[in-house]
């Protein structure tokens, strides 16, 4: 998690880019929002795992190499497949890449954690390819908005008083 915090504290970005808090990981820095977690998974994290598990970093044992590499391969499966369905423009060749990219990373998934229980989530992501042939990119039918109201309710002030109306004086 150290090094997840130094790589999110010394990656420069542009100022347009939705950051992580410096302290990610750590009960002060709260909780992440939906586009807060796509620059952790889209930025970040490659960044710090490829450093620490890719060609050239050190491990205790070949065979412990080996399995990290197996790991790091299959979540940059997952992490360009996500970049993939995330772009503002879709094209065929992109929704035939985001298929072999989320192929690639399920079935290496099992090979990685072979003891991993199985989920719908595993299931529906096959899916997102025939939403991405119907409706085009994500950004146009995807629920950011509707995570950034729940978001701005959220930060309403309430009084715990379920069902009562607030007092409201018009002048």
């Amino acid at each position: 998690m150290h090094h997840i915090q130094t790589v999110i504290r010394e990656t420069s970005t542009p100022l347009w880019f939705r950051s992580v808090p410096y302290n990610f990981g750590e009960a002060r820095a709260g909780t992440l929002k939906a586009d807060e977690w796509c620059s952790l998974a889209t930025v970040y994290l490659p960044l710090a795992l490829i450093s620490l598990w890719g060609e050239g970093s050190e491990h205790p044992s070949d065979a412990v190499a080996v399995q990290l590499c197996c790991i790091l391969d299959n979540t940059m499966a997952l992490i360009s497949a996500i970049r993939i369905a995330c772009s503002r423009r879709m094209t065929q060749s992109r929704i035939a890449a985001y298929h072999k990219c989320i192929t690639t990373w399920l079935h290496t998934l099992n090979e990685v954690l072979p003891d991993a229980p199985a989920h719908p989530n595993g299931h529906m992501v096959c899916h997102i390819t025939d939403y991405l042939r119907l409706f085009g990119p994500v950004h146009s039918w995807w629920c950011f908005p509707f995570e950034r109201l729940i978001g701005h309710l959220q930060q309403l002030p309430i009084n715990h008083k379920f069902g009562a109306y607030p007092n409201l004086q018009l002048a």
